[in-house]
């Protein structure tokens, strides 16, 4: 048996290599704080001497050849600095060098942007995203103003020009420059120069639609039959007996043929099945009339909220976001939403709708070597505001399983506390720009946001405080599922426009979209509105026959009665001794009973003719 001794011992060497490694890693801390600070000095060394240079090569024009031995270097402006670190893996600094490692992936990638050290671009670490991976979802999130709209187009223009198809709401207006060649200008070859970006200007074949014909682009609408109980029940806020209630009715129009196309046939039908139509669903339970009433009165809070405008026909394909161009790019599906950026509940019951129906109708197809499709959700707060746990929870499950139909999901908006930790929990890839710390709930977000981070060497809460516009932190998925180091990005600049596409180029390019002729002109076929109105008359007319007979039965009878009374009158005066002079005086009464049989003939034929007319 061991000893005390020998046991404590290996724990004894355990703790002096642990401490060991955490004073090498200290050490290594420092020399990478040190190294950085020369370079920053070697910089400005650099600098003055070319300003000197430069000097010197006004006074003294025969000389054209620098005499310094650094490289000559050009003064950075304030806010686009152009310094950059060597290219040669060999001159990076330790952690630049974990950082190239790390984003060094050998399939299809998405540039993210250069690693910044002591405020200079170093265009030797390259930070990217693995293409396959972005059905893996992800997140760009910041404080407006700063870049991450530029970030989205940015990933959105390599997508597209990778071939594959792109959805994005286009909630400000702001992506709409996608479509457009962007404009060269000094600052903008500066920046690209600064981190290794061959820039030029490239526009990319772009869809706009927009919900309903709610302003300018191709009109997106979807029919309540294909939106389902579900679904509805969730956007409603419905519980439990609501939704099984909810699901009945759509199982009653169902059977009876009546289609339901909008807001205003689903409506139909429940006042209907309340009303004369009740006994109709007696063998199915029934509906309550209360129940009813809390559906009806979702429906019309639900349709105050802009929802009418979504529901009809023709009824989008969701293929037709699929779709690629004729060289092989992904088409850019844009759905322009600042008609409808006030109506939060036809905003995320859209976008829901849209995952869902994609999830049931695409194929399995596993890990892909790249997405079917990407989705990108600027101002994703709008998703998720005043929305039901049962939507929430929708939203989740959805998200978690649609990475299996080859779709990724990538969320934009300002913190990471505006997605649902639940869902959250389900992005790869995650882009941080500059989060502003001015209240205590700012400060709170900040702390929250910094724990969702891998260990760094950075003092998150700091950095992401002093992050200029166009930089972020990063950090991403890498080919086997593992998290990248986090770096310091200075993302590229897009290659499209960064001002929103003229109004006029819209408006040309939704003309000549293929897809104006199939979704342009709204239609309105015969649905469960007019079906509900036939029966309602027809009820009516039934209900009118019916009266009408029950009136002349009661007439019938009170003539009856009337000539059996006139009958019996007259033969209690007639003589009963003399047979034919009763016979005789029996003729009035004869004639009476021929005269109420009369009557009681006409009035039958008349509601007989009425009933069939």
């Amino acid at each position: 048996m061991s000893s005390p001794d020998e046991v404590g011992a290996p724990k004894s060497a355990q703790q002096a290599a642990e401490q060991a490694a955490e004073e090498a890693a200290q050490a290594a801390a420092a020399a990478e704080t040190a190294a950085a600070e020369a370079r920053r000095r070697a910089d400005e060394l650099a600098r003055a001497a070319a300003e000197q240079e430069q000097q010197r090569a006004q006074t003294e024009p025969a000389q054209t050849e620098p005499t310094q031995t650094e490289p000559t270097q050009t003064e950075p402006t304030q806010t686009e600095p152009t310094q950059t670190a060597p290219a040669v893996a060999g001159d990076l600094s330790e952690h630049a060098e974990l950082v190239r490692s790390g984003y060094a992936f050998e399939g299809s990638v998405l540039e993210i942007g250069a690693l910044v050290e002591a405020d200079v671009a170093v265009p030797g670490a390259q930070v990217r995203i693995p293409l396959g991976m972005l059905n893996r979802h992800g997140l760009v999130a910041g404080a407006t103003g700063t870049g991450k709209t530029k970030t989205l187009q940015v990933l959105a223009e390599q997508v597209a020009a990778q071939g594959v198809p792109v959805f994005a709401a286009d909630i400000k207006g702001d992506l709409s420059g996608i479509a457009v060649p962007g404009t060269p200008n000094e600052k903008l070859a500066a920046r690209c120069e600064s981190i290794g970006q061959t820039w030029q200007p490239t526009a990319s074949a772009t869809e706009f639609f927009t919900l309903g014909g709610l302003g300018t682009g191709v009109p997106i609408r979807a029919s309540i039959d294909s939106f389902g109980p579900l679904l509805l029940s969730k956007v409603l806020g419905l519980n439990a007996t609501q939704e099984s209630s909810l699901a009945l009715v759509f199982h009653y129009a169902r059977n009876k043929g009546h289609a339901l196309v909008d807001l205003g046939d689903l409506r139909s039908v429940l006042t209907w099945l309340t009303g004369d139509g009740k006994p109709e669903l007696k063998e199915l339970g029934g509906l309550s009339a209360s129940t009813a009433g809390v559906i009806l009165r979702e429906l019309i809070a639900f349709s105050d909220q802009g929802a009418d405008v979504f529901f009809g026909r023709p009824e989008i394909d969701v293929s037709d976001f699929l779709r690629t161009a004729p060289d092989g790019r992904g088409i850019v599906s844009l759905l322009e939403v600042p008609s409808v950026q006030d109506k939060p509940a036809l905003f995320s019951t859209f976008l829901l709708y849209l995952l869902s129906t994609l999830f049931e109708t695409l194929p399995e197809v596993g890990d892909a070597d790249k997405p079917r499709l990407v989705f990108f959700f600027d101002e994703a707060h709008l998703l998720f505001k005043d929305a039901s746990k049962d939507f929430l929870d929708q939203v989740t499950q959805t998200v978690r399983l649609i990475r299996s139909k080859g779709v990724g999901v990538v969320f934009v908006t300002q913190t990471p506390k505006d997605v649902p930790s639940d869902v959250l929990a389900q992005l790869g890839s995650r882009i941080q720009h500059q989060l502003r710390a001015h209240t205590p709930d700012d400060a709170k977000a900040l702390r929250s946001t910094v724990s969702t981070y891998p260990t760094s060497t950075y003092d998150l809460e700091e950095v992401l405080t002093q992050l200029a516009i166009g930089e972020a932190i990063v950090t991403v998925m890498n080919e086997k599922g593992a998290p990248t180091p986090v770096a310091w990005t200075r993302v590229r600049a897009p290659q499209g426009s960064m001002d929103p596409a003229p109004a006029a180029h819209v408006a040309a390019a939704v003309q000549a979209s293929s897809l104006m002729a199939r979704y342009g002109t709204p239609v309105d076929p015969p649905s469960a509105s007019e079906s509900i109105d036939a029966a309602r008359a027809a009820a009516g007319a039934q209900a009118d026959a019916d009266a009408r007979a029950e009136q002349a039965s009661k007439e019938a009878e009170r003539v009856a009665r009337e000539a059996d009374r006139i009958a019996r009158e007259s033969g209690g005066r007639a003589p009963r001794s003399r047979r034919t002079t009763r016979s005789r005086r029996s003729e009035p009464g004869q004639s009476a009973l021929d005269e109420a049989s009369r009557v009681i003939a006409r009035e039958i034929g008349k509601r007989i003719f009425g009933r069939r007319r």
